[in-house]
Formats: structure tokens, sequence, C-alpha cells
């Protein structure tokens, strides 16, 4: 019986490294916060980016904004020891933005780190963009690039598909609502907490998965305890 103990034991050490090693991965990804807005509304968007590399820092971020997706303004907070640049592209026809009709938007924004603000190792940054209005669509896709140190380049390209396995590199994607009545005017700036993470859901699922792996594991525990012969 005190080999079951035993095995219990190392079921449960096994487990719990894996649902381990399961949370970092899902929260190694470049992700934008919140993961949802309203169509028409304004946002304060959170690209926040951890470096996963154990010997090499982040030095850049790129991140695109699709040019068939325009949204009528946009504009970057500052991150001490990093430069930013913003890119626009002139859009095929003219677009309602709001009360404004834009010809040209910004379609990429370059983060670049100074020498002593790169993104180390076992370290996350965020970057904060106030964008809006956001179009009449059911979700942006905002396509990241991640540069390093060592000269290598993470694309967060992939597009993740309902019902599907999440992809290796996915790209932030913003879910979009229908405007609702509460929806902030032009010009008005609303700020979503960065508590709302699409991250969240994923990261609630492992600890639920977790503490079920823990009560097994200890109930095994409990019933090896319990029929050890005595003595032992």
């Amino acid at each position: 019986m005190r080999s079951l103990f035993k095995r219990a034991l190392v079921t449960l050490a096994v487990a719990t490294a894996a649902v381990a090693v399961s949370a970092s991965a899902a929260s190694a990804h470049v992700t934008v916060n919140p993961s949802q807005a309203a169509q028409g509304g304004y946002a304060k968007l959170i690209f926040r980016v951890p470096n996963e590399k154990d010997s090499a820092s982040t030095t850049k971020v790129e991140v695109v904004l699709p040019v068939e997706q325009p949204i009528g303004h946009i504009s970057v907070r500052p991150v001490p020891g990093w430069t930013v640049a913003t890119e626009k592209t002139k859009l095929p026809a003219s677009v309602q933005a709001g009360e404004s009709t834009i010809t040209a938007a910004v379609t990429k924004i370059t983060w670049t780190a100074g020498a002593e603000a790169a993104i180390k190792p076992g370290q996350f940054q965020e970057f904060d963009v106030s964008a809006g209005p956001l179009p009449q669509a059911d979700q942006i896709v905002f396509k990241a690039l991640q540069t390093y140190s060592d000269g290598d380049v993470v694309r967060w390209i992939e597009v993740p598909a309902d019902g599907q396995a999440e992809p290796d590199h996915p790209a932030p994607v913003l879910k979009l609502t229908g405007k609702t009545a509460a929806s902030p005017s032009a010009g008005a700036v609303t700020v979503a907490s960065a508590d709302s993470s699409g991250s969240s859901g994923a990261a609630t699922g492992l600890a639920v998965a977790a503490l079920v792996v823990a009560a097994l594991a200890a109930v095994f525990a409990g019933l090896a305890w319990r029929r050890r012969p005595s003595g032992n």
C-alpha cells in the first residue's frame, strides 16, 4: 500500500507540473486587452507583450492595423525608454468614422526599445493605444511582430478560428459587439480595464483544472493511506 501512496503523490506532482506548463504557455502570447469592445465606440487597447526567451530581450514590437477596417483616430501612450512611430495608409475610398470622413488611417504602430528598456527574460511590457471609432465589424485582427535582441522575429499573425485548436502564434483579436446606447460619442475615450483580458478565461479554466487534478490526487492519496497495513 505504501507504493500506492507514493504513486498518488507522483501523480499529483506530475499533474501539477503539467498544469503549470500549460498556464505558462497560455499566457505567453501577445494579446490585446480588453478582448471585446463596442462597434462605433472608443476604447483603450492594451497590447501585452511577454518575453518568451531565456537568453534574449524583446527590442521591438510592431502592431499592424487592417486597412480594410480603418480606425478614425489613433493615439499612443508614451512608454518610458521606448520610441514609437505610426504609419498611415491612404484608403481606397473615404470612410465615415463617427462624425468625420477619413481618407487615410494608421495601419502600423512600431515601438522600439532604448538600450535599457528592452523586455528582459521573465518580464513583460504593455503598450497602450486609444482607438476609435471602432469599425462596424465582428472583430479586428491585429497582427504583431516581436523582435528579439538575437535577431529572431516572432510573427503573431495566425488567425484563431472558432471550434479549432489555437494556433502556435495567434494574432491579438478584438471582438466587436453591436453599438449600444451607452457607447461614447466621437472624441470621448472609454478606459477599459485590463482585468477583462482575453487570457483571463483561459487562466480561470486552468485554475479549475488544477483544483480538479489536485482533488483527485488527494483522494487517491487518502485511499492509499487508509488501506496501508497497520504499523507502516
